[in-house]
């Protein structure tokens, strides 16, 4: 499942059985003596899918001869793909959550070895060296990132002028623009783990950035320093402090998820958003042509609480992966569906209609904001300024695209901390014990080591 906190988790029984019955895509045949190849994803809008349709699925058809390609929309795609592979059946191409999702299957060997692929296609040269290595399993490639993705502020600029403030630099003052917001009977922000637990990796990894500093945690991927160093156990205390001073959409964290969200910013309700700029997918039902509100929308880098971390910064992450099933009969094929998403073509054709989710990991992303419109323009631009990012190496790590399965699905707990139910101590202590395990078994990806 996609981070996007929306989606409605299980699949009834009948379900499950018609999972459990289906084959690997390639091996049925298409007209005209084409192999069909399948791809599962999540349920996307009808918007959303007419774009998947016209840019993926027919761009790819129309590019060679060999094969067509079959997209199936599901909002139980993570847990059908689960039973479909512990089958050893399922889809050619594997969708998954991200390079966490799917080192759980690798190292299950339900994934395709995909380094002879990269060879051939040349993926290492053209993707973002931090994206690609965060696919590798003990030095193989097992997944590709869908998007480049950072987290950072979402704001409502009508709103912001209403409360007499600026876009916030500083920690402080974007503090004190929530609290004067919550007087004016605001929310300080909306944002929500409804539907979605997950979603809590967002928070947590903002903290690990903007508190501890990339560099501490790059430090703790690479078991120089323990998760219960004194940086990182301030940053899970200030995320706790930060929740618990409702700036994490006041009492309605449990409530929202980020389509709500987004609807509260667009009708004023708060100044603030806080996530990935996977929501500008969501934003563009609320923030459009049609509402004539386009313009209100601005997305800003999240401050830095500890003074002397690089600035701006940002938390670099992705939104899913992609994949290939161990048991497909045509890997071949599957690798050239995913070669024909790694391109420039595809990222500016994806992005005229569908911002957020397409910020195809490339060294080079030569997409220019002033040829799109709408939200387009302003998801464009992010993508280019976290690209900046990762060239400066001024970036943090998100949870669920750089750290092994495991340790990422332990720090969604972080919200025992936040309630109050588990001491930081425990947390961390958990987290350590989690972590050692998966460093013994050689899960932990390689990632660069950022500046600060």
């Amino acid at each position: 499942m996609s981070r996007s906190g929306i989606r409605v988790l299980g699949a009834g029984l009948a379900a499950m059985a018609v999972v459990l019955s289906a084959c690997s895509g390639g091996s049925s045949s298409a007209a005209g003596g084409r192999q069909t190849l399948q791809l599962w994803f999540w349920g996307a809008s009808p918007q959303q899918q007419k774009t998947m349709k016209s840019v993926l699925v027919d761009g790819f058809d129309k590019s060679q001869s060999k094969y067509n390609l079959e997209v199936t929309f599901n909002n139980a795609v993570d847990k059908n793909v689960q039973v479909a592979l512990s089958a050893n059946k399922g889809p050619d191409i594997v969708y998954g959550s991200g390079p966490s999702f799917s080192a759980a299957y690798a190292v299950q060997g339900k994934l395709a070895d995909m380094t002879p692929y990269a060879e051939k296609y040349g993926w290492k040269d053209r993707i973002l060296a931090p994206m690609y290595d965060s696919g590798t399993v003990n030095g193989k490639l097992y997944s590709l990132p869908n998007s480049l993705e950072n987290l950072g502020i979402f704001y409502n600029k009508k709103v912001l002028d209403q409360l007499g403030v600026g876009v916030p630099t500083t920690f402080a003052e974007l503090t004190a623009d929530m609290d004067k917001a919550a007087k004016a009977g605001m929310y300080p922000s909306v944002t929500g783990n409804k539907g979605w637990k997950p979603v809590n990796q967002n928070y947590i990894s903002m903290f690990l950035t903007h508190v501890a500093g990339g560099k501490a945690v790059y430090d703790a991927l690479q078991g120089k320093i323990k998760w219960t160093d004194p940086k990182i156990v301030k940053a899970v205390d200030d995320s706790a402090d930060f929740y618990k001073k409702g700036y994490l959409g006041g009492k309605d964290y449990a409530n929202l998820n980020f389509t709500e969200s987004m609807q509260l910013l667009a009708q004023g309700k708060s100044p603030f958003f806080f996530g990935p700029t996977l929501a500008f997918q969501f934003a563009s039902d609320y923030f459009n042509d049609a509402a004539g509100n386009t313009s209100d929308l601005g997305f800003a880098p999240f401050p830095n609480v500890t003074a002397g971390l690089p600035s701006p910064s940002g938390t670099l992450g992705t939104t899913a992966s992609l994949s290939i099933n161990a048991h497909s009969p045509n890997k071949d094929g599957a690798a050239e569906v995913i070669d024909y998403m790694m391109s420039d073509k595809f990222a500016q054709e994806m992005n005229k209609t569908w911002p957020g989710y397409w910020g195809v990991p490339l060294k080079n992303w030569d997409l220019d904001p002033d040829s799109y419109t709408g939200l387009s323009k302003e998801f464009v631009q992010s993508v280019k300024d976290t690209v900046d990012m990762v060239n400066t190496g001024d970036y943090g790590f998100f949870a669920g695209t750089f750290f092994p399965p495991a340790t990422a699905t332990a720090f969604t707990d972080i919200d025992g901390v936040w309630l109050g139910t588990e001491s930081t101590t425990d947390f961390l202590n958990k987290i350590q014990s989690t972590f050692d395990d998966e460093k013994a078994k050689g899960l932990v990806p390689p990632v660069p080591e950022p500046a600060g």
